[in-house]
C-alpha cells in the first residue's frame, strides 16, 4: 500500500491558516466551499490510499472538482 498525504486546506495554504478558520466561522458560502473541498479531498485520499477503488474516469472528475474548489477558495482567501 502506497503512502499518500491528504491535501488539507491548511496544508495547501499554510499562510492563510487563521483566515481559513475565521472565514469558515463568518462566511456561510466559504464554509460550504471548505466542506465540499474536504469531502472531495477525502474521496481522493481514500482512493490514493487504496481504501476505496474508483474508476479512472470518476477519480479524474473528482480531482478536477477538487482543483476548481481549491482555486475558488484561494480567490476568497487572497481577496
Amino acid at each position: 500500500m502506497s503512502q499518500h498525504t491528504p491535501h488539507e486546506l491548511v496544508d495547501e495554504f499554510p499562510e492563510y491558516r487563521d483566515r481559513i478558520r475565521d472565514k469558515k466561522l463568518s462566511d456561510a458560502h466559504f464554509a460550504k466551499l471548505a466542506d465540499d473541498y474536504h469531502r472531495v479531498n477525502r474521496m481522493v485520499h481514500r482512493h490514493e490510499s487504496e481504501v476505496e477503488v474508483l474508476s479512472d474516469d470518476h477519480i479524474t472528475e473528482i480531482k478536477k472538482e477538487r482543483l476548481v474548489l481549491k482555486d475558488t477558495i484561494f480567490s476568497f482567501l487572497s481577496a
